[in-house]
C-alpha cells in the first residue's frame, strides 16, 4: 500500500473498519455462549485493538500537515 496515495489509504480504512466490526460481532457472540473460550476471546480483543491502532494511524495520514 502506498501511504502517499489517499485513495489507497481510504480503501484500506474501509477494509480495516469492516474487519473491526466483524470482530466486534464475533466477540459479542462469544460472550453469549455459556462455555466461552477465554483464549479465543483474548485473541479477538487483541486483534481488534491492533486494528483500531492501525485505523487511527491511517486516519492521521489523511490529515494534511499544517505549517505553524
Amino acid at each position: 500500500m502506498d501511504t502517499n496515495n489517499p485513495a489507497e489509504i481510504v480503501q484500506k480504512l474501509i477494509e480495516l473498519r469492516e474487519e473491526h466490526r466483524d470482530l466486534d460481532e464475533a466477540i459479542n457472540r462469544l460472550t453469549l455462549e455459556p462455555w466461552r473460550d477465554q483464549l479465543m476471546m483474548r485473541r479477538l480483543k487483541k486483534r481488534k485493538l491492533k486494528l483500531k491502532d492501525w485505523i487511527e494511524h491511517l486516519e492521521s495520514l489523511l490529515i494534511p500537515d499544517l505549517d505553524a
